[in-house]
């Protein structure tokens, strides 16, 4: 089973998401409205999502749509 992992720091309205382990040589890309993408430099596979300026209640979690598994 997956773990996930989520980290919220209320002070920086910082909340991180990693469904894989952190990883030394991660990147990060913005996809849009705060939106952070972290992949693997290595292999470019995702490895969680950060989401900037968030509050509890903030709607642009509901927009995020992540699918964790082999392709069919």
């Amino acid at each position: 089973m997956a773990r996930v992992k989520v980290m919220y720091e209320p002070e920086r309205e910082l909340l991180t998401v990693f469904w894989q382990e952190p990883r030394p040589t991660q990147i990060c890309t913005e996809l849009d409205d705060g939106i952070v993408l972290i992949k693997d430099e290595t292999t470019g596979e995702p490895i969680g999502i950060e989401l900037l300026s968030y509050r509890p209640g903030d709607a642009r979690f509901d927009s995020v749509n992540v699918e964790v598994g082999a392709a069919r």
